[in-house]
């Protein structure tokens, strides 16, 4: 009897740790789905969006303000989240705790945002409007629709859904094969720009992230809230002026190509603590979880279905989707996900759940018109815009080639049925009230290409060509089409390409090389001459590509950077005017908050079992089990004794 107890409290010790491990205290209802423990969240109204006009003179007060807006609504979500885990939430309550002090504090920093305006130019109406927040209730997790309480209704469950206590949730997730097809390409008129242009960047084997978003938070550390992969420039900080970016190493094949990439990074939500979990803009505001390095990144520039393309000026600044789409609304939401083989097939706000051997595809389609001016706009959106149904651009723009991003993970369809315990959940960061939501998905752009080779780019395109660093033979792809509007459709550059309507087969060409976590990364500083050889397009669209990435990271290991192009002494502004680019030397640089400086290699995880006390608490079974184990074999030798 006494070795059965202790037997069994060693399989108790087994048992407890698998279904908690890395999880937070996570709550599952009866079917063993994640419930919606403090999901509800905080709806503020978005100032950024609503600002279509800001003198330049005005720009880096009103910069500092919006985010602070956003840091306001990040501490207000944390103080929401804590009310519910220690079950002090009820709607009167948190109105008067965390929405009303809220309301106040925006309308403080809103009210600065006029100030400024109104001392460069003219004073913007009815932002004061904008100053109230509301709550939005949390489901169920299991798309059962909202709780009729605005606070969290399982308080009794720590940590909520996901590692971080914000998502994602079950109902997040959708399987691709039950996603019908979409229609396909609109038709190429005679004057189609019908060629593509692919640059080879890497999959950020080298780890270069951090939490800033320099196009919409310029100098201010962590102003995204959640953490960017980043491929191409190497310069990257809210606090990198123009031409510092100009100046910056690439992790570009072609050295031409200096542009800046970046994402929000996909984690898997199984415990592991990152080095960003006792950061801003990482595991201190609930974007926890190891971070997945991409297996595949394609980044082709492709033409116009009615026009040919003209250059994009440099410095250019384009964003797609929407990091705050979840409250916002889907209104500017673009960010697509799918998986390979079934990229006909394309969802908006859910995650792929994808088949045994088929990976997850993001892929962003990025806007293809430009105003003629402006490198951006007070609200990141204005100077540029997406074609009409029918592939025009609107009165006034013009065509430019289009960036289509796709971003290839080999990570496994979750565990629904246990809430992602078997095999872990996965979602994008975000910012702490958008709940990690796929629709919140989004990418951005800055054309920090040579002249030269954007010139090369744009004759690629409008003469119909296919081209790519090396020119080699390795993978076939068929010349891309953009599409219209923001619609999404397959993505060209992963091999045979396949389009919209075909029948659902897995791709054919392999993954690009790329360094695995536990690898070296290449750190040569070797110069890679002009080589988009190019091959005409024989009307079939298969003309060859090597997409093999020769290295990924071109920064020498003592901070030295190849040699930059020259830089140009003008660029048009967001007001059109040519004004002087900004230098900023790397020395002055603040180094931001939310920054985590790259490793030698990927990192690995760090305390998956949580710290000591957590681990002492889950071993206690175990060592209860061992004493019963030996209470019984003493008892045992004594009655043995006894009997002889």
């Amino acid at each position: 009897m006494a070795l059965m107890l202790g037997g069994g409290g060693l399989v108790a010790a087994n048992v407890y740790a698998s279904a908690t491990e890395g999880w937070g205290g996570s709550g599952t209802n009866g079917t063993g789905q994640v419930l919606s423990a403090g999901m509800a969240t905080i709806d503020c109204p978005d100032v950024g969006s609503r600002l279509t006009a800001v003198p330049d003179g005005a720009r880096p007060d009103v910069d500092r303000e919006l985010a602070l807006l956003d840091r306001q609504t990040a501490e207000a979500y944390h103080r929401l989240q804590q009310s519910g885990q220690t079950g002090a939430a009820d709607s009167g309550s948190v109105e008067d705790t965390i929405v009303n002090p809220l309301k106040e504090q925006r309308a403080a920093a809103i009210g600065r945002i006029a100030d400024a305006i109104d001392r460069a130019g003219e004073r913007p109406q009815g932002l004061d409007a904008l100053a109230a927040c509301t709550l939005r209730p949390g489901g169920d997790g299991t798309g059962a629709g909202a709780q009729s309480s605005a606070a969290p209704t399982q308080s009794a469950q720590p940590g909520g859904a996901g590692q971080g206590g914000n998502g994602p949730v079950v109902s997040d997730y959708a399987d691709i094969t039950s996603v019908p097809p979409e229609a396909a390409n609109l038709p190429q008129q005679s004057d189609a720009s019908r060629g593509s242009f692919a640059s080879d960047c890497g999959v950020n084997a080298n780890g270069l992230r951090n939490s800033d978003n320099v196009i919409v938070a310029p100098g201010v550390s962590n102003g995204a809230h959640h953490f960017h992969d980043y491929v191409g420039n190497q310069g990257n900080s809210a606090f990198a002026s123009d031409d510092d970016l100009a100046k910056a190493g690439t992790s570009c094949v072609d050295q031409g190509d200096r542009s800046t990439y970046y994402w929000p990074v996909l984690r898997l939500q199984n415990g592991t603590q990152e080095r960003d979990a006792g950061s801003p803009g990482g595991g201190t505001e609930g974007n926890a979880g190891q971070i997945v390095t991409p297996k595949q990144v394609t980044l082709t520039f492709v033409g116009n279905p009615r026009d040919k393309v003209t250059a994009m000026p440099r410095f250019l600044r384009i964003i797609t989707g929407d990091a705050k789409a979840f409250v916002n609304g889907p209104g500017n939401a673009n960010a697509s996900w799918s998986c390979t083989g079934y990229e006909n097939r394309q969802l908006k706000d859910k995650y792929p759940l994808c088949p045994p051997g088929s990976d997850v595809v993001r892929t962003f389609k990025f806007q293809s018109c430009w105003d003629g001016r402006n490198i951006d706009s007070a609200n990141h959106r204005t100077h540029v815009a997406f074609t009409a149904p029918d592939g025009s651009c609107p009165a006034g723009f013009q065509a430019i080639p289009q960036l289509v991003q796709r971003i290839v993970y080999d990570v496994k369809a979750p565990s629904l049925q246990d809430g992602g315990r078997t095999v872990p959940l996965f979602a994008v960061d975000s910012f702490p009230e958008q709940l990690h939501k796929p629709v919140t998905d989004h990418g951005d752009f800055i054309n920090v290409f040579d002249e030269d080779l954007m010139r090369q780019m744009v004759d690629c395109i409008n003469s119909g060509r296919t081209c790519g660093p090396d020119g080699g033979d390795s993978g076939t792809t068929a010349s891309p089409t953009a599409s219209s509007g923001s619609g999404t459709t397959a993505a060209p550059g992963s091999g045979t390409t396949q389009q919209p309507g075909d029948t659902a087969t897995p791709t054919s060409a392999p993954a690009p090389s790329t360094a695995q976590p536990s690898e070296e990364p290449r750190t040569d500083a070797t110069t890679t001459p002009d080589r988009h050889t190019t091959a005409p397009d024989d009307g079939g669209g298969s003309t060859k590509q090597d997409h093999t990435t020769k290295r990924d990271h071109t920064t020498k290991q003592d901070g030295s950077t190849p040699p930059a192009p020259p830089t140009p002494t003008s660029a048009p502004t967001r007001s059109g005017a040519a004004q002087p680019q900004p230098s900023r030397s790397a020395s002055a640089q603040a180094t931001p908050a939310g920054y985590v400086p790259p490793a030698a290699a990927q990192p690995q995880a760090q305390g998956t079992q949580g710290g000591l006390a957590e681990t002492g608490a889950h071993l206690w079974p175990a060592a209860l089990g061992t004493l019963l184990a030996l209470s019984g074999l003493i008892m045992l030798l004594r009655a043995r004794r006894l009997r002889y």
